[in-house]
């Protein structure tokens, strides 16, 4: 028997009690528009992107979390993340000001309970051989958590 997860993300203890319920919301407007989602999915590059997404055609989008006008300011690693996606968005609480996000990425505008898409990402297409090391690591992740919830005595978090 699968025992259902208490968070749509895995909690580590990093994120805040906003980045959460923004992760939430943006998970559940991805879900919407056809998306299948992972939350901190280890990258080639060694960074950790807070959501990775996948459409039905393979299409990637990275979405970085920021709750606070601080934490945006204090985390410049984003544009990084550009050469692991095919669009590039930003997640924020409706508190913090659009204004502060770069007009090359996305935005979306996220509560506990929903999302909006706020601005479209700009697409930057993947080279192939990177978009299939990408989706072989999403599966595996994803496939990984899977089997981490139907055996809770196993030892599967270290390898997704």
């Amino acid at each position: 028997m699968l025992v259902a997860p208490t968070s749509a993300t895995p909690g580590d203890g990093r994120q805040s009690p906003t980045a959460l319920a923004v992760a939430r919301g943006t998970q559940r407007l991805l879900h919407s528009l056809g998306l299948a989602c992972v939350s901190e999915l280890p990258l080639a590059s060694g960074r950790r992107a807070d959501l990775v997404a996948i459409g039905g055609g393979g299409e990637v989008w990275i979405i970085e979390i920021k709750s606070s006008v601080e934490d945006f300011r204090a985390d410049q690693k984003w544009p990084d993340y550009r050469a692991h996606c095919d669009r590039l968005f930003f997640a924020t609480a409706p508190h913090v000001p659009a204004a502060i996000f770069p007009a090359d990425a996305g935005l979306i505008l996220a509560d506990e309970f929903g999302a909006a898409l706020v601005r479209e990402a700009p697409e930057h297409r993947l080279h192939a051989a990177t978009r299939r090391s990408l989706l072989l690591a999403f599966a595996r992740a994803a496939a990984l958590r899977l089997q981490a919830l139907a055996d809770p005595g196993g030892c599967y978090e270290a390898l997704g």
